[in-house]
């Protein structure tokens, strides 16, 4: 915890993509504004992924050129003689999180949809080193969320989420902020990449064409198995579901279809009758027990689902005190997932 005055905290970032790469760029344009109103400074010490290997320098790391094409080329301080810029060779995690003197790790590697490893155990290990952990990655949450909450409260630090649902809209600090109140069930568009194809194929693409579209577009990977068979969708329900509603959920109990089975004319007609079709996220209290299911649906084209379209999320919560409460966000880029990092961040630092 932050003590009087303006306290400088080390960053690690494990994986580094475009999330964590955008980030960088966020808090490096924040940087003043973290300074002066939440008396919040950082350096960048520890940034890892498979291609460049582990790099920790504990005196800070250029963030220039941590963005860059290559790796940073400042050199290694004396502390950190194991750990050069470049280096390829294998290291654990936690020989990175002490070279970088780790105050805070940034996890943004690849879902492990089967048991969210290895992001469970580089989480376990930050926060066993002493670090507050934040992460955009949703399999941790469904796979080892209660493990992890109690190791963060043991350790006396913050195990947070907020970009693994809806980017950085704060779904799960919300509730943070409603006390005492019951969730009894949502219902949501949580995919974009399958919202971005059922839109193309109404235009008239075929799903091949629509993938490649979206793929040209950036919102579906190369390998989109899990958007399009419903696995994303799933994860993120199952993560809403253990935090927001406390009962832990296996993904095999949750009802899953993709959008395979969809055809042009079949989504062109419903478009037409106007209801048309969405991956819908269900889930719904049954005694002491969820009942969840991700799958196409037709919805009323007047309604809030109905008008989601294109990279937007929806979500409608079903509470005992607001029988409706609804986010909607519209055509999120990176920048979104990344303030949800950032926003963490500033609450770990509360």
């Amino acid at each position: 915890m932050r003590g009087i005055g303006i306290y400088t905290y080390n960053l690690c970032f494990l994986g580094f993509g475009n999330v964590n790469r955008t980030l960088v760029r966020l808090l490096e344009d924040r940087a003043d504004e973290l300074r002066d109103r939440h008396g919040i400074a950082f350096r960048i010490t520890g940034v890892a992924s498979r291609r460049l290997g582990w790099i920790a320098d504990s005196a800070g790391l250029d963030p220039t050129a941590v963005c860059g094409a290559g790796a940073p080329a400042r050199e290694k301080s004396e502390a950190d003689p194991n750990l050069r810029a470049g280096n390829t060779a294998e290291k654990t995690v936690r020989e990175w999180l002490a070279a970088a003197r780790a105050d805070v790790l940034f996890e943004a590697t690849s879902l492990n949809v089967k048991d969210g490893e290895p992001a469970v155990d580089h989480i376990r290990a930050a926060l066993e080193h002493g670090a507050h952990a934040i992460t955009a990655n949703k399999g941790p949450i469904v796979h080892a969320y209660r493990e992890l909450r109690d190791l963060a409260a043991a350790r006396g630090k913050r195990f947070l989420f907020e970009s693994t649902v809806m980017d950085g809209v704060p779904i799960f600090s919300l509730f943070d902020q409603l006390p005492a109140i019951h969730l009894q069930g949502f219902h949501g568009i949580l995919n974009s990449t399958t919202n971005v194809i059922l839109g193309e194929m109404e235009n008239g693409l075929t799903f091949d064409e629509a993938l490649k579209k979206a793929q040209e577009l950036g919102v579906a990977e190369t390998d989109a198995t899990h958007d399009i068979d419903g696995w994303d969708a799933a994860v993120k329900t199952a993560a809403l579901i253990t935090v927001l509603m406390d009962v832990p959920v296996r993904l095999e109990d949750i009802e899953r279809e993709g959008i395979r089975d969809l055809t042009p004319q079949a989504l062109r007609n419903a478009r037409r009758d106007g209801w048309p079709f969405k991956l819908v996220c269900r889930a719904q209290r049954v005694g002491d027990s969820v009942k969840a299911s991700v799958a196409p649906q037709k919805v009323l084209g007047t309604s809030p689902m109905g008008k989601i379209s294109s990279t937007s999320s929806y979500i409608h919560f079903e509470t005992d005190i607001f029988p409706g409460l609804a986010i909607t966000e519209e055509n999120p880029g990176l920048y979104a997932t990344a303030y949800g990092l950032l926003a963490d961040f500033v609450r770990a630092m509360e």
